[in-house]
């Protein structure tokens, strides 16, 4: 028997590791990630600024147009305060966001202690849709927070089975 998996790289700050899904938990929000992981998917990740310890990766409008799996995802093991290895999808329904007429989808890579889902908008509850496996979140963090010194950055997300 196979899990559903993805993997998660960034070269320069040595980011390797590997989240198991979570389907029986967030079966939408899994199925959304397994969809829009069909290729590999390169995203740009920034360290978020309301959040805490995490890393944000907004997933294009452009890659969400026309497709089936982009559409509204519905609140599942939903959490305000994510632990450690958690991998939240956000869904921030059109307009709700500065009027922004298009859905946003965010990938949240949580890698510390004392995050949170308060944005400017206010609390916005995310679905724990993965989980980095736990014999990796010492250099999941060790990863993180070498992004968050050097900026910016294109983290890659690849559907994987193990």
């Amino acid at each position: 028997m196979t899990t559903p998996a993805i993997t998660i790289t960034e070269l320069r700050s040595k980011l390797s590791v590997t989240a198991l899904l979570l389907p029986e938990k967030a079966p939408d929000n899994a199925a959304f990630l397994l969809a829009y992981l069909e290729r590999p998917r390169v995203v740009a990740g920034i360290h978020a600024m309301w959040t805490g310890p995490e890393i944000s990766c907004p997933i294009p409008a452009a890659d969400l147009e026309g497709q089936t799996y982009a559409k509204p995802l519905p609140a599942e093991n939903v959490t305000l305060t994510p632990q450690p290895g958690d991998i939240v999808l956000s869904y921030v329904p059109p307009r709700m966001w500065g009027g922004n007429p298009k859905a946003i989808f965010d990938i949240g890579l949580f890698y510390g202690a004392g995050a949170r889902l308060l944005f400017p908008i206010g609390w916005l509850a995310g679905s724990v849709v993965a989980q980095v496996r736990p014999e990796e979140r010492d250099r999941f963090a060790d990863a993180c927070g070498a992004i968050r010194r050097n900026g910016a950055c294109d983290i890659t997300f690849t559907r994987v089975e193990i």
